[in-house]
């Protein structure tokens, strides 16, 4: 075997980078992971994905496969379902109202 010198991957601190300059690489570069894995983790799974990030400065991003409007839709579409079945889970009831807020906020951000 072929012994290294070499410490290998280092664990880092999972802490607010302190250079916006560098803040804003590293958003850019999660955010393209992220949008690797999902793709990946939908054209293996055929999973429904979508998720919304906001850049601190209140831009956001979205993805979604097939769409995030489709993936949206189909949320929407089961939180009625839910409703109508009349659960009384209040965390879920409560993911619901959150996802919806933030919905109309984006479609809002959208418009402008």
């Amino acid at each position: 075997m072929d012994k290294r010198g070499g410490k290998g991957r280092q664990k880092i601190e999972i802490k607010l980078i302190e250079s916006k300059e560098a803040r804003i690489i590293a958003f850019s570069k999660i955010k393209n992971g992220l949008g690797k894995k999902a793709k990946e983790y939908s054209n293996l799974t055929g999973a429904d994905i979508g998720f919304i990030l906001f850049t601190q400065a209140g831009k956001p991003h979205s993805y979604g496969s097939p769409s995030i409007e489709k993936v949206i839709d189909k949320f929407h579409e089961l939180k009625q379902n839910d409703s109508l079945r009349n659960h009384t889970d209040m965390s879920k009831t409560n993911v619901f109202e959150a996802f919806e807020d933030l919905h109309k906020e984006v479609q809002a951000f959208k418009e402008k």
